[in-house]
């Protein structure tokens, strides 16, 4: 698509390219570029890796009017829409579409994540964080805190959520991280959607005939009821595995790291009886953090304004949640990590109808993990210096490969 240069923000020519490196040793931080446009301009062109350049909008403000306007779509078909990498032939469900078919394919798997029925996995899922700090605290030390607590509890808690068999972990771990990362090769990335798609698919049918209370039998009564096709039921069984496991898998193991590097705010977390106050803690973490980095991606169905300037029907947005959630009109001090701070109007879910679903689940293991982990283990430290610890810059979900921890 031709791009029509604006006077306000220079030719697209100009545009940087998108995304932004990290200031080299600030690794929990939006990258310093990223920083100065949001100070300078609330809209402006960037340079995506497939040469075309959409809009990248800085502020908070701004990002959830976008997000709340119907005149925008996340339809990731649309020819204008701007990718985050090369497409693949997989499609990871209803997050890629619009209403009314993104609604209703919603609305088959809501009612798993309600805030009441998500409540009550409250034991099963201290069970399962107690357990994970048992068996730390039971095997090597030092070791690697992503392996062994950070990825075994999320996977743990979708695999009883969904009805996945958690001994087949590795293989859909595996496979997770290659459809994940933006350096993944379209062949490569549909070959390992194909692979959950086929295992998770084998699963559906299964309970078909033989249902339990699960997900995924839920997924299949759906299909039986001709609500849903094999291939709709097996599409969302690979959204909510690959996202039910690795967005929370990164988040406690960055905001580990990060709590260690603040023992101030670590101490007051793990000596606190009052529970509000791992509550708070998890919304300023997912503000501080907010490891969907890329940006939320749409594009403009109509001639639209957007921070007062004219966005043209066809042209992509994209909307860099964690810069947002470091917006000083909003977040005062907003590069201070504050776990008192009233932080639960962030924006690290998403907002508008395409608000992250496992909203709920993600702040319950969260809220857990925090009010667990740092009392049981309260000698708890990096076995690494911040240099050597390998980040995930090439993931679209951001994180640590690896985090080393003793005690």
């Amino acid at each position: 698509m031709t791009r029509t240069p604006d006077p306000a923000v220079g030719s697209t020519a100009e545009a940087p390219e998108y995304p932004m490196p990290r200031a080299r040793g600030c690794p929990f931080d939006p990258p310093p570029e990223l920083r100065d446009l949001q100070r300078e301009t609330p809209l402006t062109r960037v340079r995506l890796w497939d040469g075309s350049t959409p809009w990248l909008v800085t502020r908070y403000a701004d990002q959830r009017a976008v997000l709340a306007d119907r005149r925008v779509s996340a339809d990731m078909t649309h020819p204008a829409y701007p990718r985050q990498a090369p497409a693949g032939e997989g499609s990871l469900s209803f997050i890629g579409m619009d209403d009314p078919e993104h609604a209703r394919l919603r609305r088959m798997v809501g009612a798993a994540f309600a805030v009441k029925r998500v409540e009550a996995m409250r034991p099963m899922v201290q069970r399962i964080v107690d357990d994970a700090v048992d068996a730390l605290l039971g095997g090597p030390n030092p070791v690697d805190f992503v392996e062994a607590f950070a990825l075994p509890v999320p996977s743990l808690v979708i695999c009883e959520l969904l009805g996945v068999p958690y001994a087949d972990h590795a293989f859909f771990q595996d496979n997770s991280r290659t459809i994940i990362n933006r350096d993944t090769t379209p062949a490569q990335r549909d070959e390992a959607f194909g692979r959950l798609a086929g295992y998770l698919g084998g699963l559906v049918a299964a309970k078909l005939e033989d249902p339990g209370d699960d997900l995924l039998s839920g997924l299949a009564r759906r299909v039986g009821a001709g609500e849903l096709t094999a291939r709709q039921a097996t599409e969302t069984a690979v959204l909510l595995l690959v996202a039910g496991h690795e967005t929370t898998a990164n988040m406690i193991a960055l905001s580990t790291l990060l709590l260690l590097r603040h023992p101030g705010q670590l101490a007051l977390l793990r000596d606190a009886d009052d529970p509000a106050v791992a509550t708070r803690a998890v919304e300023e973490m997912l503000r501080y953090l907010t490891i969907t980095h890329g940006g939320r991606r749409r594009v403009a169905l109509e001639d639209m304004e957007v921070a007062g300037r004219k966005v043209r029907a066809g042209e992509g947005l994209v909307l860099p949640n964690e810069i947002a959630n470091r917006d000083p009109d909003v977040f005062p001090d907003p590069d201070r990590l504050d776990i008192t701070r009233e932080a639960r109007h962030h924006i690290a879910f998403g907002f508008g109808v395409h608000q992250c679903l496992g909203q709920p689940l993600a702040r319950l293991e969260l809220e857990i993990v925090y009010r667990t982990l740092y009392r049981r283990v309260p000698g708890l430290r990096p076995a690494a210096d911040l240099g050597e610890i390998p980040f995930k810059h090439d993931g679209f979900v951001y994180g640590v490969h690896a985090l080393p921890v003793a005690w």
